[in-house]
């Protein structure tokens, strides 16, 4: 007969193909596969991390429904690190503009947005992530990289870099916007 102190354990296990290896050094686990390393910090997260192999599980400190929330979206993180070193991501964004042509120029890790609405000085936005890549193909910015978190906050950036304040949106449509999300890296 079971008590209300038996609770269900609350565990995830990830595991990865043959051609990624998983490591963990203190509370950063690193995955690393054909198109390179991806490292993130598990800190702050209520649960043990443990690597045996290819084979990652996750355990939380506790029984309880945001134990388990905590578990899955450990587990979505992780697979989303192994998808990224095997495949990648590919973030475009689209240049529109109505009357001032937009220029963008990848400058280190900075991607300059000259000429908007003919302002004098480049608008900034920062490149995350050192494996991130950042190219300009006519009309369209691609980005790319391993790691997800960082490809979609270098295209947040740069779309946020462009936003139009103190005007109406409906009407003064210039800018550059994502308008595709995809996995795999492709040229």
């Amino acid at each position: 007969m079971a008590t209300s102190t038996d609770q269900e354990m609350i565990m995830a296990e990830v595991e990865a193909p043959a051609s990624v290896k998983i490591t963990k050094e203190g509370n950063v686990l690193s995955v690393k596969g054909k198109l390179g390393t991806v490292k993130k910090d598990f800190t702050k997260l209520p649960a043990t991390i443990t690597v045996q192999g290819n084979k990652v599980t996750i355990k939380p400190y506790g029984t309880r429904k945001r134990d388990l929330a905590v578990t899955h979206t450990a587990r979505s993180i992780i697979e989303s690190m192994i998808k990224g070193v095997e495949k990648g991501y590919t973030y475009k964004l689209k240049i529109i503009f109505a009357h001032f042509p937009i220029s963008v120029k990848v400058k280190g890790k900075e991607v300059n947005v000259e000429n908007f609405f003919g302002e004098r000085s480049p608008r900034v936005s920062r490149i995350v992530g050192d494996a991130t890549k950042v190219h300009v193909v006519g009309e369209d910015v691609v980005v790319q990289g391993p790691s997800l978190e960082d490809v979609s906050q270098t295209a947040a950036n740069i779309e946020l870099s462009t936003r139009i304040k103190d005007k109406d949106q409906r009407v003064f449509l210039d800018g550059l916007y994502v308008y595709s999300r995809e996995e795999g890296m492709q040229q």
